[in-house]
Formats: structure tokens, sequence, C-alpha cells
């Protein structure tokens, strides 16, 4: 019997996940005791199950990892994959935040609150933001004002404003700040005519002034107090700020790639019907599609309903893949911003709280298409190091080589000296083999481009 204790849920004296033989469980501490029965007696773990708000658990008599503290042991629902809200796009993050203030509403409604507001307590889940951690709640005090606020804002508020009336790029501040992006940062960046909209200067402008003038300061505990309504009137009013904020996803470099393409029509097909096949003879129990732009390729997979991560540097492309996904109401597509020549490191205290891209590798199989060309020539990686990139990632690899006389290759090439002596496909297939068996070769009629079939051989 094999257990360990996840290095990143210390936090929350509640208690803690831990995984046992490979399934995932949370120990329910002592001190939790009255808020967990209140949370199940209450109806609302019930009400937030039933409307897909919260991950569902079942209770088990496994041995707790420290009995000593323990309540009880729970397994929770797992989750495909694990998600970092500096990954999202513009609308999930939009989403989890309504998705927070619904919780919290429904939450009061059975005599609880949420005690938190952290994102990353919110995963995508079968197509639905939803909350992972059971423990979050706590029992509503009347007259206490919500213990979650500041948190909200920093994690939701704060990053949504700077992607809208700045730069949806400044999502990645979260990736600095994991603690959600300081109101005093948020403050000075926002534009000054923000201070005329009554959400943002509340919660971001006169909030971070708050911050700023009572910082350091005791504060008596009755100087804090909201009636329900009052509390009632604060979610209403964020509801109101995150509702207002839109991004449109244009003007972005790859948001129309498929509109300006250099495959045929049938060339496009022809690609699909390859990957078709090839999906249909490995049936991976995962997949991830490394470059995917709006997800084309990837429903390839997931409407065959494998679960399948779709990563884009462009999040704009992102952005259009998520609102499909929520208009098809699709729940095996996860489409995710990444930019793979610098994916998302390891954060956090001791460098476990967040995991990287790699160590939430490996997926069963990794597509890589129309993607090369940019690794090795737009940013100077040698092939041999992407082989062994992707060799880390997943068990089967599917990889179009887009050839130099390709006129987006081309296009790369134009203003920089070819010093891609390697970037052949004879160099591409000797890197490659040293890495994967390569199991099927096809060419795409009318592109120059082949695609590949590949095994990972084990080290």
């Amino acid at each position: 019997m094999t257990t360990e204790r996840n290095r990143a849920s210390f936090r929350d004296p509640s208690g803690f996940l831990f995984s046992r033989d490979g399934v995932l469980y949370r120990q329910v501490n002592q001190r939790y005791r009255s808020d967990y029965s209140l949370l199940t007696g209450s109806g609302l773990y019930d009400n937030l199950v039933k409307g897909r708000l919260l991950v569902p658990h079942e209770e088990t008599t496994v041995e707790p990892e420290e009995p000593s503290l323990a309540f009880k042991v729970i397994c929770p629902q797992r989750v495909g994959f694990i998600s970092h809200p500096y990954e999202w796009s513009f609308s999930q993050l939009k989403d989890a935040a309504l998705t927070t203030l619904s919780i919290q509403r429904r939450a009061m409604k059975h005599g609880m609150s949420l005690k938190d507001a952290s994102a990353y307590n919110i995963q995508f889940h079968e197509g639905k933001a939803q909350l992972i951690d059971t423990l979050s709640f706590e029992a509503y005090k009347e007259g206490a004002p919500w213990i979650a606020y500041r948190q909200f804002c920093q994690h939701f508020l704060a990053p949504l404003a700077l992607m809208a009336k700045v730069d949806v790029r400044l999502s990645q501040l979260l990736r600095n700040h994991i603690d959600g992006i300081p109101l005093d940062l948020a403050s000075r960046l926002l534009p000054f005519g923000t201070r005329f909209n009554f959400g943002l200067a509340t919660h971001i402008h006169w909030h971070a002034k708050a911050q700023s003038h009572y910082a350091g300061e005791k504060v008596a505990a009755s100087a804090g107090r909201m009636s329900r309504e009052a509390l009632i009137g604060l979610l209403d009013n964020l509801k109101s700020a995150v509702q207002t904020l839109d991004w449109k996803p244009v003007g972005t470099d790859w948001g129309e790639y498929y509109t300006f393409t250099n495959y045929t029509d049938s060339a496009f097909e022809e690609k699909k019907r390859i990957l078709n096949e090839w999906v249909e003879k490995v049936r991976p129990a995962s997949v991830w599609d490394m470059g995917a732009n709006t997800g084309v390729f990837t429903r390839i997979a997931a409407d065959k309903g494998i679960p399948s991560v779709s990563f884009d540097i462009d999040p704009a492309a992102v952005e259009k893949n998520y609102r499909q996904v929520k208009t098809a109401r699709e729940r095996h597509i996860l489409p995710l911003v990444m930019d793979l020549t610098n994916p998302s490191p390891s954060l956090g205290w001791n460098n476990h709280e967040r995991d990287s891209l790699t160590s939430r590798a490996p997926a069963d199989m990794v597509l890589a298409l129309a993607l090369i060309h940019h690794l090795a020539i737009s940013n100077n990686v040698p092939l041999w190091q992407i082989a062994e990139f992707f060799h880390g990632l997943g068990k089967w690899l599917v990889i179009e080589f887009v050839p130099k006389s390709d006129s987006q290759t081309q296009k790369l090439l134009a203003s920089r000296e070819d010093i891609f002596d390697e970037y052949t496909i004879e160099g591409f297939e000797k890197r490659f083999g040293g890495r994967f068996s390569i199991l099927d070769k096809r060419a795409v009629s009318g592109s120059g481009r082949v695609m590949y079939l590949m095994e990972r051989i084990e080290n």
C-alpha cells in the first residue's frame, strides 16, 4: 500500500488531500466536524452537486492519514486535469468568478458561507466551472462580513478588469501573484476612467485605498459588522461588476489561423481523416493537443468521449474554443492558454503548490499539428530537444512535419537567416526516431506536409 500526501494541500487546518494506491481522498479533521455536518445536513451539499457547482464525494471507511486529527475520510470525484487561473481564457475566469458568487448565495440560504474564494478552488470539470474544495464552507454568523471578499477581488475581479480594460495578457500576473493580484497594483494599472465605474471604483480603487489606510492596524470586531441584507447587496454588486466586464477575442496572431491557412479544403479534410483513423486505432484514455488553436482537431478525440485538453498560446483562439464548449455544452474538452516555449512552471511554497505543465503529464496521446516549425524556427529549439520534450508528455504522439517549402514556414524565414540545416524530413525522422518508434507516416495531399503516428520508446 502506497500513500502520498498532497503537497499543495496544507493551508487549511480543516483537512487535507492524500492519495492511497492511486485513489484520491480528503481527510476531514475533527475541527471541521460541525461545519461538515451542517454542509451535508442542511441540504447545501445536495443543492450544489445537483446544480453541478460542487464536485461530489463519497464517504469512506478507509484509514485516515492522520488518525489523531481525523473526523472522516471522503473520496471526491476525480477531476481529469487540474488547471490554473493563469491558464484560463477571459470567459473561463469570468465563469469561475460567477460560479463562486452563485455558490456563496446558495450557501447563505442554507446557513453557511464560503470562508475563502480562491480561484484555485474552482476547476473546469466536464465542461463546467465547479468547486473542488468541500471544506471551503463555514457556518454563517449573523452580522459577520464576508471573510473571502478581499480574496475574491484579488483572484477574480482585479485580473478580469485588467484583462478587459488594459490587455488580456495581464492574466499572466497571476503567475507572479498566486495569492491574487494586489489591489493597489491593479488600481495603478487600470485606466483613470475606471474610477467612474461604480463596481470597479468600489471593489478595486476604494478597496485598495482602504487596505493601505488600515494596513497594520487592529480593527475592532464590531467595526466590520454587516447585515445579511448588506452582504447580499455586496454579492449582487460584485456579480454586476463581473458581468459588465467583457473582452472580444480579436486582434491576436492566431485567432483567425484556419481562415488564412494554406491548406486546401480537401487537404484539411484529409488531415482530419488521418487523425480520426489513428485515434480510432489507439483509443487513447486522454489527449493533449499542443498548439490546438480553436480546437478543431482536439474535437476529433473529444467527440468520442475522450477527455482532451486543448492548449494554445493565443488567448483569442482559446477564448473562441471555450465559447464553443459552452454553446455546444461539450463535456470532454478543456481549452487552456499555454506558451510551450515558456510553459507553466511549478509555483508556490517549495515549488509544490501549483504543478508545472510537465508534472501534470503524461497524457495517453499528444497531438502536435502545425507546430514544429514554430518551435524549431521561430524559437530556435533544436529538433532533439523538441523530441525530448514530447517524449515526456505522453505515450503516443501524432505530429505533423511542416517543410521549409511550406508557405507558413517561408513566412517565418522571411526576416531571418536560414541557419536550420537539420530542419529536413530526414533530420526530423532521425531525431524523433531516437525517442519514438515511427508506426505510420502519411503525406497530406497537396500540402507538402507529412503526418506521423509514433509510440514512445521507454527509457
